[in-house]
């Protein structure tokens, strides 16, 4: 059985889960009715109220923390290393750790605002959209990478601007005379893909070219994602010669998949992607691709985190970083 968590106790108490943080860090605010109800639902569900108000009461921790899906992923890896750096110069050690699906993530965070031993926490995952309803309002957060694109202008995020890398991708393959355009996204329901398929559509629509959803399919950012992909689009009937690969991991399989099929690159299938990891460089073609700053990505993050540890009554940040286009040989004007 999963331990309560502090929205357990607002439910039970009838109460928001900022009434129940107020009534944990005994703030004079909360009526005394109020007060009396959410103890008593404390008590019944043996919750174990959040330590980081009394920790930091005593004296800072020195001790920011960080999650993400997981630690092996470069785009992650890239963004923790960079907000290392930001936390050792702000006098801040920076704890890591993974949280590979929904469940872990909600009790990692549970346990991380438990042990009253962080005195912020910085999110590099997809399921930021429900962290609000087990973090107290007080608590310092920050949101970055691709799935830190909350519409609360209250909370502090740091993305890449992921509609306008879109827009910018598919202009670079129109310039090049291609119409036939093919995109493989990212997984629909995340944000940044949402976006990154806006900034798609805008670009074909800015030409008056049609949208067509038989060459929009969906990956989840692995290589083998993106082989599966190119051989479905690639496979049989008419090809488009130019396909936008939400990012350069994807961008890999479809390369295969595009040789499996007998095609050359780029002079009969132009691919462009999003990262520009290491080994984009070194693709055979080396692949066109949108290069993004990761681990500025973590350096604003934790700008963002350790202003607000500092004052918590700094108004939020949103910030947008952009990317740049950076041309090889994966992409060539249309025969």
């Amino acid at each position: 059985m999963s331990r309560p968590t502090i929205r357990d106790v607002a439910a039970l108490a009838g109460v928001s889960h900022q009434t129940v943080s107020r009534v944990i860090n005994e703030s004079e605010q909360v009526r005394p009715q109020t007060r009396a109800r959410v103890s008593e639902a404390i008590a019944q569900l043996s919750y174990q109220p959040s330590a980081v108000a009394q920790s930091m009461a005593k004296g800072r921790t020195g001790m920011l923390a960080c999650i993400a899906p997981n630690l092996l992923d470069f785009t992650f890896s890239s963004i923790i290393e960079g907000a290392q750096t930001a936390a050792r110069e702000q006098g801040y050690f920076l704890l890591a750790a993974s949280a590979p699906d929904e469940e872990s993530f909600h009790q990692l965070v549970e346990e991380l605002l438990t042990s009253g031993r962080t005195e912020g926490l910085m999110v590099i995952d997809p399921y930021v959209a429900e962290l609000s309803r087990n973090v107290p309002s007080e608590y310092p957060i920050v949101f970055a990478g691709g799935g830190a694109h909350l519409n609360q202008p209250l909370v502090n995020t740091v993305v890449l601007d992921d509609e306008t890398a879109a827009l910018m991708a598919t202009r670079h393959l129109l310039e090049l005379g291609h119409t036939q355009i093919a995109m493989v996204t990212g997984p629909r329901l995340e944000v940044c893909t949402q976006k990154r398929i806006l900034g798609f559509e805008r670009a074909l629509h800015g030409r008056q070219l049609p949208i067509r959803p038989e060459w929009m399919v969906e990956g989840d950012w692995s290589a083998e994602a993106g082989y599966s992909a190119g051989m479905a689009l690639l496979g049989g009937g008419e090809r488009p010669t130019a396909v936008f690969v939400q990012n350069d991991q994807m961008a890999v399989g479809l390369f295969q998949a595009a040789r499996a099929h007998g095609l050359d690159l780029p002079t009969q299938l132009s691919v462009i992607g999003i990262d520009d990891i290491p080994l984009a460089a070194y693709f055979c073609p080396p692949l066109t691709t949108m290069r993004q700053d990761f681990q500025r990505i973590g350096r604003e993050a934790i700008r963002l985190l350790a202003r607000t540890v500092a004052d918590p009554t700094t108004p939020s940040e949103q910030v947008r970083l952009p990317v740049t286009l950076v041309a090889r040989g994966s992409t060539a004007v249309k025969n």
